[in-house]
């Protein structure tokens, strides 16, 4: 199994308990919760595939991403209740899903052999898409749009990071595991002690 691989089903993992954590919010039945766990949990990743153009799409050539995903919606279906603030789980879990699927991204493109921008550009996407997809069809604000708040800048940071140490000469899995560390440590750091960037303010009208 190589890196990628064990990537793909960790990210499909975390990615899907926030899926169906959401689910469980908007009160949907058990086949909403499989649905919305699925979308979460490839949505980035099939995007990634789509448009690097591997073939097949990840979880369709091997559909365990899918098996996996709404295996952890029925868990979540039926224990839901016992977890006292579901959205604060959601955003911390985004925190790990996002720290791993990251990587992911930034694994697929470099395997295929693209240059820097594509890479950082693929594992921005692959981190973030699936939780935008999530929060859409669900009718929440997306975390990756909220007012100041460091998600997708991570995601950058994080890929950034994975392409200069490559650049350096660094094992692939050594600047993986860098991109991992510092997208959860930008997010989480985010979370806990209120980092965000500035946002933009209209100036007065001139009277």
């Amino acid at each position: 199994m190589t890196i990628l691989t064990l990537l793909d089903y960790a990210s499909v993992l975390v990615f899907a308990a926030s899926g169906a954590l959401v689910a469980s919010r908007a009160q949907l039945d058990i086949v909403g919760f499989a649905f919305i766990a699925c979308l979460t949990a490839v949505g980035g990743g099939t995007v990634r595939d789509v448009l690097l153009d591997r073939n097949p799409v990840f979880w369709m050539g091997d559909p365990m991403p899918i098996l996996l995903a709404s295996g952890v919606a029925g868990v979540v279906f039926f224990s839901a209740h016992l977890v006292e603030s579901r959205l604060r789980w959601v955003i911390w879990l985004d925190t790990f899903a996002l720290a791993i699927a990251v990587p992911a991204g930034v694994a697929a493109a470099l395997e295929l052999g693209h240059g820097p921008v594509i890479v950082v550009l693929m594992g921005m996407a692959t981190g973030s898409l699936g939780g935008l997809m999530r929060d859409v069809v669900c009718n929440e604000v997306p975390l990756v749009l909220k007012q100041g708040e460091l998600y997708i800048s991570c995601a950058m940071a994080g890929a950034i990071v994975a392409v200069m140490l490559v650049s350096l000469g660094l094992p692939t899995a050594t600047a993986l595991f860098a991109c991992a560390g510092i997208t959860w440590v930008t997010r989480a750091g985010s979370l806990a002690f209120g980092w965000h960037l500035p946002v933009y303010k209209p100036r007065p009208p001139r009277s």
